[in-house]
């Protein structure tokens, strides 16, 4: 059986402290938020975390399309350390995976995916949902935000962390994400790195936050984990703002 790690609004592995809160109580993790480098620091060996995801509300996961999950899967909130006693971790079932319909798996385009739980996440002290932004949010290049995940600590050694990570990722424009990619970035596209810290396998679909009005917000899908550890490499994420149609309008026919 895989698993899926559902992150809540960009928990971390740091100091537990109380955060503001946003609307509806979104995007306030209890857990203290490190805004430089990346924190490094391993669940049996049997269970294997393949990608990352967020919370949108006690029913509902967004994460990429890319990472293939399936209704055999299982989504775990509350993991932090993969050897801590697993009696306080929630491990739900998925009820349904709705894709992006224009989907390109070649191509990575419109990598995004929602996931219905077949039973509510349980909010707590360290399970939060993350904001959604609004359709007319600006975050411009330069903006702090941060992601956090399971990907691999060692570029290429298909090993997974033992303890979630976080990494601190500022914003770039499109215009000078391309100068690294070399490749037509659309407006779909948020980058976010090229600052010596990088994602890599197992953290797609996590969450790329940034704060707004004093609470983090989902701003981007990790797409691209793909950057064979060059950390100079910014990581490309779905624009959430580019999707917000679609979100609501599956939610609200599912």
């Amino acid at each position: 059986m895989e698993y899926v790690i559902i992150l809540a609004a960009g928990s971390t592995i740091t100091n537990l402290r109380k955060q503001p809160k946003g609307q509806s109580g979104c995007g306030a993790p209890t857990i203290h938020l490190v805004m430089s480098g990346k924190a490094r620091s391993s669940m049996d060996r049997n269970r294997f975390l393949t990608c990352g995801g967020s919370l949108m509300n006690q029913n509902w996961v967004i994460t990429a399309a890319h990472c293939n999950v399936t209704t055999s899967d299982l989504a775990v909130t509350e993991l932090v350390d993969r050897q801590q006693d697993m009696k306080n971790v929630q491990v739900l079932k998925i009820a349904q995976v709705f894709n992006h319909p224009d989907y390109n798996q070649k191509y990575l385009r419109n990598d995004i995916a929602l996931v219905k739980l077949a039973m509510p996440a349980h909010f707590s002290k360290n399970v939060s949902p993350v904001c959604l932004p609004k359709a007319e949010n600006d975050f411009p290049a330069g903006t702090p935000c941060l992601t956090s995940g399971w990907g691999e600590s060692i570029a290429n050694s298909n090993k997974t962390a033992d303890r979630m990570q976080q990494a601190y990722l500022p914003l770039l424009s499109n215009t000078e994400c391309r100068e690294y990619w070399r490749r037509v970035i659309s407006d779909n596209i948020v980058c976010a790195g090229g600052n010596n810290v990088t994602v890599s396998m197992g953290d797609s679909g996590g969450p790329l936050v940034c704060k707004k009005n004093g609470a983090w917000t989902l701003v981007g899908v990790v797409s691209s984990a793909r950057t064979s550890g060059s950390t100079y490499k910014p990581v490309l994420c779905v624009r959430v703002t580019s999707y917000l149609t679609w979100i609501q309008e599956t939610v609200a026919k599912n």
